[in-house]
């Protein structure tokens, strides 16, 4: 049994990643969001609801308790949330950790500069790969709200290509990662279509 804590779970790739983890009766996942209410009706023998905000530290760290991956969709005061994670996760013991973040934090877009737009982005990402956790890092481009499994990574030293993906893709690639635990490890990760 995995056992998958989804923090922001209301937010739209997380709705996408959830059938993906449901698919497969090996995991357990825990949806944790500021209004349980929201999402009750997915209530299960392999979905628990949690209602809480990420900085609130003790039920944070409660829920991480027993969880093997926890999967982060947060929107907000990313730097503080990035802080509160990182010291939940140490003190609950859980390591790997797969968060979203934004396209263009490390400057990698072609003919872009986004300038202090993305500085949230950016602090949230500096204390997590300060971190001793096993993050992964997801950078995906503009979402487009296609029903097509259709993407491709680049690394963080790599130029961005393409400037869309669709939800599902981005929500494809968090089961993949959360379900194989080695894979692209202390790694950030650009997710884009492929241009053809």
């Amino acid at each position: 049994m995995v056992n998958v804590l989804i923090l922001g779970a209301n937010g739209s790739i997380a709705r996408h990643a959830l059938p993906f983890f449901r698919v497969d009766g090996s995991v357990h996942v825990t949806l944790y969001l500021r209004k349980a209410h929201r999402l009750q009706h997915l209530q299960s023998e392999r979905v628990r609801i949690i209602e809480g905000d990420v900085m609130d530290r003790v039920t944070l760290q409660k829920a991480m308790t027993g969880q093997d991956v926890v999967y982060a969709n947060l929107a907000g005061n990313l730097e503080a949330m990035a802080k509160n994670v990182v010291e939940a996760m140490n003190a609950a013991g859980v390591k790997r950790l797969i968060w979203i973040s934004s396209m263009g934090i490390y400057n990698e877009v072609p003919g872009e500069t986004y300038g202090t737009i993305l500085d949230p982005y950016r602090k949230s990402v500096q204390i997590i790969e300060s971190s001793n956790l096993d993050y992964t890092i997801l950078r995906p481009a503009w979402f487009t709200d296609q029903d097509e499994i259709d993407y491709e990574i680049t690394q963080k030293n790599e130029p961005f290509r393409g400037s869309v993906v669709s939800r599902k893709s981005v929500a494809h690639l968090v089961a993949k990662l959360a379900l194989t635990p080695d894979l692209a490890v202390r790694c950030s990760l650009g997710v884009n279509k492929p241009v053809r």
